[in-house]
């Protein structure tokens, strides 16, 4: 089991400048996962720790020892791909087993290795078949089973659940999370599916432009995120923001009905924007506030209902099952302690 720290990293493909200076510890037998849009550069992050990609400057220490320039092969880590990357004309047994030995692992070891993981990733029937025979999940347990039998310090994950349909996704991710439960190892992994953030995650990192955005648990950079990028990417449906300023009275919303808010370092007159949760907002009939129903989606143990107030778009998650409909009025209000405030110039919590 190994920690990884990285200082000033910075990597430019050209006059492309993908990381910019950053710093990021891991540590021992957490499970991190790197989360942002396509193109925020956490993959290339996830492959400047595995060695496949050269660095610009900055270091990369992996359990305490500086791997900045050192091959792949020395790092002491297991990577998993989402393209699986299995040798077609291998059994999966082969194809766990090549790593070792191609490092020349004694055999009885090898075999207790492949044996341990397939009891693991409940491979043992099919460790005779070649990745055709298999199944999308099938050829991700193997891959998942080949970084496993190097029994690295670090696993390293490259949005492996990415090609499998809907179902499969939540069964692998359940086994990652027990995976990571017994074997205790340090994990990093790459998504930019907010649900496998934050259900695998012991702490996210939150990437946009090459710049980590926050660092947190998932209860942390769901409930206080620390600007709008944040709140508006952690979430689905997706966060309220609603536009407001700071007037004598308080907060006011649209300029009327004060919010009893401390408005901490805002200033009368400041623009702010306001984040509130769907499951923040309430239908009430005497709530402060009146909206229309534009649209329900049914959504099985409960309805998200979108409601629009003026120009705004507002989203709420009903539990109580009462019926709606496109075009009725509501009444709602929504709990000021949950309200996250932020300033509109420079987007950034309050």
């Amino acid at each position: 089991m190994s920690g990884v720290n990285i200082q000033g990293l910075s990597i430019k493909f050209g006059s492309n400048e993908v990381i910019k200076g950053l710093d990021l510890q891991v540590h021992e037998g957490e499970f991190l996962v790197l989360l942002g849009p396509s193109g925020c550069g956490k993959s290339t992050l996830l492959h400047s720790i595995a060695g496949l990609i050269d660095v610009s400057g900055g270091s990369i220490h992996i359990g305490g020892q500086d791997m900045t320039e050192a091959e792949p092969s020395e790092r002491g880590i297991g990577m998993v791909f989402q393209s699986y990357a299995l040798y077609p004309t291998m059994t999966v047994e082969k194809n766990m087993s090549f790593g070792p030995r191609v490092a020349g692992v004694p055999k009885a070891e090898i075999a207790r290795r492949v044996e341990k993981a397939a009891n693991m990733l409940q491979l043992n029937a099919l460790l005779q078949r070649k990745p055709a025979q298999l199944s999308g999940g099938q050829r991700q347990r193997v891959a998942i089973g080949r970084a496993l039998v190097r029994e690295a310090g670090v696993f390293l994950f490259d949005e492996p659940l990415s090609n499998l349909d809907a179902k499969l996704r939540a069964e692998l991710r359940r086994e990652l999370k027990l995976l990571h439960q017994t074997l205790g190892n340090t994990m990093i992994y790459v998504t930019h599916d907010q649900v496998e953030a934050m259900t695998l995650a012991s702490r996210i990192v939150v990437m946009k432009g090459g710049v980590i955005q926050q660092i947190g648990t998932p209860a942390e950079v769901y409930e206080t995120p620390a600007n709008l990028f944040v709140a508006g990417f952690l979430g689905a449906p997706a966060i309220n923001l609603v536009p407001a300023t700071v007037g004598a009275d308080g907060v006011s919303l649209d300029g009327a009905l004060p919010l009893r808010l401390a408005t901490g370092r805002a200033k009368p007159g400041q623009p702010l924007v306001l984040g509130v949760r769907p499951e923040h907002l309430r239908l009430l009939s005497d709530g402060r506030w009146r909206a229309t129903v534009e649209l329900v989606e049914p959504m099985g143990n409960h309805q998200v209902v979108w409601m629009k107030r003026g120009e705004q778009v507002l989203s709420v998650i009903v539990h109580d099952g009462r019926r709606l409909k496109a075009g009725d009025e509501l009444g709602f209000d929504l709990d000021e302690a949950a309200l996250n405030v932020f300033d509109a110039a420079s987007e950034q919590r309050l």
